[in-house]
């Protein structure tokens, strides 16, 4: 049978290693990101995977659209594929200041971005997802504990685990499953590369942390993989932190 994931905010970080961790499991791959996800299609077609990659900004309901269009005619045409099977909404900004700094228009982005984004992308496709599909809806650690100047990053995180859980009712009678994947400190682009790139913010993290270490990518994507597995086909609603056990 074949199985059909789109991944947004697909062409790099913990987007594009969740997109690499699909194609592994022989999922067929939809990557979506506002530049194009070209660079990880090829590297999923070089292992033996299937892919194609789509424009989409989450911020732009018009873009949305198009990329649902765009969607459907790329896996009528690769794949003969009708639906998606998997949904990840990984796409995500952090825009971080401290109470004094905080604008506006950066509160507005964030939410753009990081709430109102998943949920407009999951009612674009919704007509389009398989009964027994799942979506993964990617939050943060820091909805969990708190740190200086991330007040805004942590509530919409904590806006998107709400309505995860919410829609998890409403979804349930189609047999569909949301749930939500909390990353700890992991070392990525995100933030300009800062935890990537500071080997002292990474010994500062890492000692915070039960496992002693920051996160790699893969060991998020390899997460939310299983989350999308038939082996978790009882989870739906949930949070789950995958973060070394961070702050604890």
């Amino acid at each position: 049978m074949t199985r059909v994931a789109l991944v947004t905010g697909a062409n790099r970080g913990l987007g594009a290693a969740t997109a690499l961790a699909l194609a592994e499991r022989k999922i067929k791959v939809v990557a979506a990101s506002r530049g194009g996800a070209g660079e990880v299609v090829d590297d999923i077609v070089q292992s033996g995977g299937e892919a194609i990659a789509v424009q989409m900004d989450v911020a732009d309901l018009s873009s949305i659209e198009d990329a649902r269009v765009a969607v459907l005619a790329g896996i009528r045409q690769e794949w003969d594929a009708g639906t998606i099977n998997v949904l990840v909404n990984n796409a995500g900004v952090g825009l971080f200041a401290p109470l004094g700094d905080i604008t506006a228009e950066d509160f507005d982005a964030t939410f753009a971005v990081n709430v109102r984004g998943p949920l407009f992308v999951t009612q674009a496709f919704l007509p389009h997802l398989s009964d027994g599909a799942s979506i993964v809806n990617v939050s943060s650690s820091l909805s969990r504990h708190v740190s200086p100047a991330t007040s805004v990053y942590a509530a919409s995180k904590k806006a998107l685990e709400a309505l995860t859980r919410s829609l998890a009712l409403e979804l349930g009678p189609r047999g569909i499953r949301i749930n939500s994947i909390a990353p700890g400190p992991t070392a990525t682009d995100f933030n300009g590369g800062a935890m990537r790139d500071s080997e002292a913010m990474r010994a500062a993290l890492s000692g915070q942390t039960a496992l002693g270490r920051v996160g790699d990518p893969t060991d998020i994507a390899d997460a939310i993989s299983a989350l999308v597995s038939h082996e978790l086909r009882w989870a739906t609603g949930e949070r789950i932190e995958i973060s070394g056990g961070v702050l604890l």
